[in-house]
């Protein structure tokens, strides 16, 4: 697998590219936002990691400027633990994951299997529920003649939520559906992403609402 690894402190990212490489991954390596973009555009990775504060241009710079290209390449952001509106700007603008600052290892690994694994998932067909529709073909949730795009973790999340509407389906069952079962994720990292999905019911004109009950989980509702 082909990685490209953005990161300006050089001490971390040759770190990072070390455990990588032993991992059998194939990284190249920038120190700054321009080069990402240019390398990002120009080569053919199958995942980008992305620091978010980086020289010449700031990594969600670079993650609009790739969408807005049509770039689809699953994207993990890095960013420093307390900026949390940096993680949900992240997303929105398109990335498939966030890792905070700092971490271990193990769950950058982790992340990026997963970041892969779902990048080769098989999705079926397209999936209706009320008044929405989820098309795999392109990664978009629809609801009339109004639709977004989805990242891969958000399909994922819609997907499973949609299967059995009206169920109230625990945290640990979504997680799994969007994480996969080696990881660290948490209901914190469920909550910013089911946060997204209720921006984009809003955006597309659904009545769908993703409701929660406390110790029970989350349900979509059209009541």
């Amino acid at each position: 697998m082909r990685l490209l690894y953005a990161e300006d402190e050089a001490a971390m990212a040759e770190a990072v590219a070390d455990i990588l490489t032993f991992h059998k991954y194939t990284v190249e390596m920038v120190d700054n936002g321009q080069d990402a973009l240019d390398f990002a555009m120009e080569g053919n990775y199958d995942g980008i990691i992305l620091d978010i504060m980086m020289p010449n241009m700031d990594g969600l710079t670079v993650l609009r400027k790739l969408r807005a290209a049509g770039d689809h390449t699953p994207v993990l952001l890095l960013t420093a633990k307390s900026e949390v509106a940096d993680r949900i700007e992240g997303l929105d603008l398109g990335a498939d994951d966030y890792l905070p600052k700092p971490f271990v290892m193990e769950e950058l690994l982790a992340r990026v299997r997963a970041m892969l694994r779902r990048r080769e998932s098989f999705i079926p067909e397209v999936m209706e529920a009320g008044d929405l529709r989820l098309n795999p073909s392109d990664v978009t949730l629809s609801c009339g003649g109004h639709s977004v795009q989805l990242q891969n973790r958000e399909f994922q999340l819609m997907e499973v939520l949609m299967k059995k509407p009206g169920i109230f389906q625990n945290t640990e069952t979504l997680i799994i559906s969007a994480w996969g079962y080696d990881t660290d994720a948490d209901v914190n990292s469920l909550r910013v992403y089911l946060s997204g999905l209720r921006k984009h019911l809003a955006a597309i004109g659904s009545k769908a609402e993703i409701i929660s009950r406390r110790n029970i989980g989350y349900s979509l509702s059209w009541e």
